[in-house]
């Protein structure tokens, strides 16, 4: 229903409008009331701009002009605006486009469909970014895509971190090729900062389309979204009219490419300062550690087991103790991540086809110090373990963790990873996919990472699906853990044509935590009390803390010729 439908105009004693229901109840004044473009609503405008520009009746999100949106992230007056009065031109000399951007400055106040310059986000300083999709549809043309390579340039220059915010309905047709190369530009940009060691956080706002898309917008170390947002290459108007046929709900808005592997997270507009400035300190420089030494390689004899380790002299039963890893009740990979570590923040996806529930990882605080966390998830119930497919990971999950390893590489993070699979998933998608070949990526690039690399098995550790995420520094296994060639089962068909003999083949096949230790394979082992759970996890975190805090501060004063030549050494005498 029309709001004139349903409110009739009188003047009040002072002479303004008011409006007055049919009711004879007066209302707002005039101006005030808003009609929500999503549910159809009738809406006091304070109410939504004090609410974050969004509708109070149906959570709709509203478009959000730059500089309102630099003030709902930036600290009070921190805003420094860079390269203001810079204006494109007319390459195609397109009739009547000069007249149209003029039009467009004079009513929307703004020079260009950016604005760029510098801010702060709780005192933590930034290079900003926002695009508005007043100016026509903050398409990018030549003057968007030299603002942002300038504000990268300079970023680079200072050392400073890059957020961008994308509202944009693509490239600049009136201004054809030129515009196309403004996807060149800021790539390039954005690969200079990036080589630099520096982040850059890319928000994704309705629409994200096109050309920006397929540049600046999806190259952030961490890609956030706003929920529902439109985010996709071809619109989906163009998409329709190219296939024929009707797209499915949810097409190309910001769930679907969450599931889909593209973002890593989204971030409801009221949270996303703090989790910006959470991000930010994460990837602060923090000069009191010593993160690398210059690079050289000393001898450096393999690190001797210190008393954290612990074998008890009682011996059980090999099969016993696969029982007790494969425990339902035993704690899981988010369980330690839980207890051991602050400020989690989860990232998701691989970048190319799906977020794999079955790897959970992301940035986190381990006594103060930022480090990616890596964990093989198995569920707390029949329901998670649908979802998480019992802890067996795709190549989507693979590849999640490869990318998060290597972005911890970047900034110079260590990596923690908990491993708990019974081995790699060997569906068929898993095969299309490319299962081998994501486990053997992550083997080659995990045995050169430029940042210290520990693995811990928990529970299952189940052929090259758990070597994907153990090619480490050291690797520690709980008391009542496994790792081996593959499951006793399948050890037990392959080389006896027989599965029931699974117990025999556990103790053919030396997979205990104390058979690990052994042979040398394993660093630690750490014990577990009897009937182990969550409830009882501190017997086995308080330890698991104190060894994890010795090794990193053993590790993090190496530097990375030494780091990965330890490391090389480390597989080449098994």
């Amino acid at each position: 229903m029309k709001l004139d439908n349903m409110f009739k105009k009188t003047r009040l004693s002072s002479g303004k409008k008011s409006y007055i229901s049919l009711s004879g109840k007066p209302e707002v004044p005039e101006g005030l009331l808003r009609k929500c473009n999503k549910c159809g609503g009738a809406i006091i405008a304070d109410d939504v701009k004090k609410g974050y520009y969004i509708c109070p009746k149906c959570g709709g999100y509203f478009r959000v002009h730059a500089y309102r949106r630099i003030e709902m992230v930036a600290d009070p007056d921190s805003f420094e605006e860079w390269n203001q009065n810079l204006e494109t031109g007319n390459p195609l000399n397109y009739k009547g486009y000069e007249e149209k951007l003029e039009g467009l400055r004079e009513k929307t106040g703004l020079d260009e469909a950016i604005i760029t310059g510098k801010a702060r986000i709780n005192g933590r300083e930034v290079v900003l970014g926002v695009c508005d999709g007043r100016f026509l549809m903050a398409s990018m043309g030549e003057a968007v895509g030299e603002k942002i390579a300038r504000a990268v340039e300079r970023a680079t220059e200072e050392k400073l971190p890059v957020i961008l915010f994308a509202c944009s309905g693509g490239a600049r047709m009136q201004e054809g090729i030129t515009s196309l190369m403004q996807m060149a530009k800021t790539a390039a940009a954005l690969k200079r900062h990036s080589d630099a060691g520096l982040l850059y956080i890319s928000v994704l706002t309705d629409p994200t389309t096109g050309g920006v898309t397929a540049s600046f917008a999806m190259l952030g170390d961490i890609i956030l979204a706003e929920p529902k947002a439109l985010i996709g290459f071809a619109g989906p108007r163009v998409i329709e009219q190219t296939i024929g046929q009707k797209l499915p709900k949810g097409f190309q808005r910001s769930e679907f490419l969450l599931e889909h592997g593209f973002i890593d997270a989204i971030i409801e507009r009221p949270m996303l300062k703090e989790t910006l400035s959470q991000i930010l300190g994460m990837h602060e420089k923090n000069q009191d550690v010593v993160i690398f030494k210059e690079d050289t390689v000393t001898n450096i004899p393999k690190q001797k087991v210190t008393e954290a380790t612990l074998i008890r002299e009682e011996h059980m039963d090999a099969w016993e103790r696969v029982q007790l890893s494969r425990r339902k009740d035993r704690p899981v990979g988010s369980d330690y991540i839980g207890r051991l570590f602050t400020d989690f923040i989860e990232f998701h996806g691989d970048r190319y086809f799906a977020d794999d529930q079955a790897i959970i990882g992301g940035i986190a605080r381990f006594h103060g110090e930022p480090v990616t966390v890596i964990a093989q998830a198995k569920g707390t119930n029949t329901k998670e373990n649908i979802e998480r497919n019992f802890g067996m990971p795709s190549p989507d999950g693979y590849r999640k963790a490869l990318r998060l390893m290597k972005q911890a590489e970047k900034f110079h993070r260590p990596i923690i990873c908990f491993v708990d699979t019974p081995g790699a998933f060997c569906g068929l998608e898993a095969e299309e996919r490319g299962q081998g070949e994501a486990i053997a990526k992550n083997i080659y690039e995990m045995s050169g990472l430029k940042t210290p690399v520990l693995s811990v098995i928990i529970g299952e550790g189940g052929s090259g699906g758990a070597l994907a995420m153990a090619t480490a520094d050291e690797v520690w296994m709980l008391e009542n853990s496994i790792y081996s060639i593959l499951s006793p089962e399948g050890f037990a068909s392959i080389l006896w044509k027989d599965s029931s003999k699974a117990k025999e083949a556990a103790k053919v096949m030396r997979l205990t935590a104390e058979d690990l230790y052994q042979q040398g394979i394993v660093e630690r082992v750490f014990e577990e009390p009897e009937d182990y759970t969550t409830d009882n996890m501190h017997q086995v975190t308080t330890p698991l803390e104190q060894a994890i805090e010795e090794f990193l501060r053993t590790y993090e004063n190496l530097s990375q010729a030494e780091l990965t030549e330890r490391r090389y050494q480390r597989f080449r005498m098994m």
